[in-house]
């Protein structure tokens, strides 16, 4: 029983461990599943990407119909500083920035003590002129009728040559004083006019209509025009046609070829985000800016809004066509770049809570660079530009530079 006891154990080495094939079979098993866990890991667990986003927004169709981009400012067309044509102290102003004025209407007025007195002094030279012509007006009646009696009797040889003579000589002495006096009523007639004139470079008014944009003396401020001395002011407002805004950008000479007059455009303003205006080329300034290389090109509006104000910066899209009323609202897009083809079907990833996720998405048409997005996206998503084909839904990501 013992004997047979002794031939079911297992031969061992000598120093009493596995056969050698064994253990190496084994090792190789270890390995194996190592690798195995090693490629599941990496194929399952999420890995970490860096990358760039961008904003799924709300882009104009009309980008795809610019030709050029330019860059400007909101002008007024019609623009005056008001000034006077006198030097004197301003003592009453009406308006102030923001008023609305009247052609006409009046904005200041200067201190006039001086030129009414001078008014008074020509009204009073005109009213003396005139009386001397109606005195000199009798007097050449009366020489006349003493003429022509002296030329009957002289006829009749009734009265001496000599009389004759002096009657005629009377007659036109008279004559020539009437006319001087009528000379002396029409100069001091003109010097009344420029009294009225002075009195009235004392009172400023509008040109035409317009907004007030800046004030530029205060009551008790010496108004000169010529400015001369740092206590004097050149004008007392700055005003400007509202109606009469436009656009001046300055366009690069290499894409002038690409801008016409009458062409349309759309006029975004920094102030309003990507709302747009819409307008065409008024006028191609026939000259360029030698330093800047460009041209200016005058863009007026094709409807104002009371929004826009002088000075306002602008952006001007110049378009190939106008648009189609269907063109002219905005669509939800993102750039071509960021779209990705995954199991056949169009998609993006979105960035939620740190992670990729991939997102299928309908596209519609192109804007230019862009990619309309019919379903699958909100505006206000962060998409990854130009997604590399190892990232993965669910992949951690963190924006490049980070």
């Amino acid at each position: 029983m013992n004997m047979d006891l002794d031939k079911l154990r297992i031969a061992r080495g000598p120093s009493g461990s596995a056969p050698a094939g064994r253990r190496r079979f084994g090792r190789a098993a270890w390995t194996l599943l190592g690798l195995a866990l090693a490629a599941a890991a990496w194929f399952f667990w999420p890995s970490t990407h860096e990358a760039d986003l961008v904003q799924a927004g709300l882009y104009y169709p009309t980008r795809a119909l610019t030709l050029v981009n330019a860059t400007g400012y909101v002008v007024a067309d019609r623009k005056a500083s008001v000034a006077s044509k006198v030097t004197s102290r301003l003592v009453w102003l009406g308006v102030e920035e923001g008023s609305r004025v009247t052609k006409g209407q009046v904005l200041a007025r200067l201190e006039s003590d001086d030129v009414e007195a001078a008014l008074r002094q020509a009204q009073a030279d005109v009213e003396a002129a005139r009386f001397r012509v109606e005195q000199d007006q009798a007097e050449l009646a009366d020489a006349t009728l003493n003429h022509g009696r002296f030329a009957r009797l002289e006829k009749g040889r009734v009265v001496a040559r000599s009389e004759y003579d002096q009657a005629q000589a009377r007659l036109r002495k008279a004559q020539a004083a009437h006319e001087n006096s009528r000379r002396v009523l029409e100069a001091r007639r003109a010097a009344l006019e420029l009294a009225r004139a002075n009195v009235e470079y004392t009172v400023i008014r509008a040109p035409f209509d317009a907004v007030v944009l800046t004030k530029s003396a205060d009551v008790g401020d010496i108004v000169t025009p010529i400015g001369a001395s740092s206590t004097s002011k050149a004008s007392v407002v700055t005003i400007a046609d509202l109606g009469s805004l436009q656009v001046e950008a300055d366009v690069s000479e290499s894409n002038l070829s690409k801008v016409r007059a009458g062409q349309p455009v759309e006029i975004m303003l920094d102030a309003y985000g990507e709302e747009r205006f819409p307008g065409r080329v008024h006028m191609i300034v026939p000259t360029a800016d030698k330093t800047k290389a460009t041209v200016l090109v005058k863009v007026r509006f094709d409807a104002l809004d009371e929004r826009i104000l002088p000075q306002m910066s602008a952006k001007v899209a110049f378009l190939e066509r106008r648009p189609e009323p269907g063109e002219t609202a905005p669509r939800l897009a993102v750039p071509a770049k960021a779209l990705t083809e995954r199991g056949g079907a169009r998609a993006v990833f979105v960035l939620r809570e740190g992670r990729a996720r991939l997102t299928p998405v309908t596209v519609g048409a192109g804007l230019g660079d862009m990619a309309e997005i019919l379903s699958g996206l909100a505006a206000g998503d962060k998409v990854v530009l130009s997604p590399p084909d190892s990232l993965r839904d669910g992949d951690a990501l963190k924006t490049a530079g980070q």
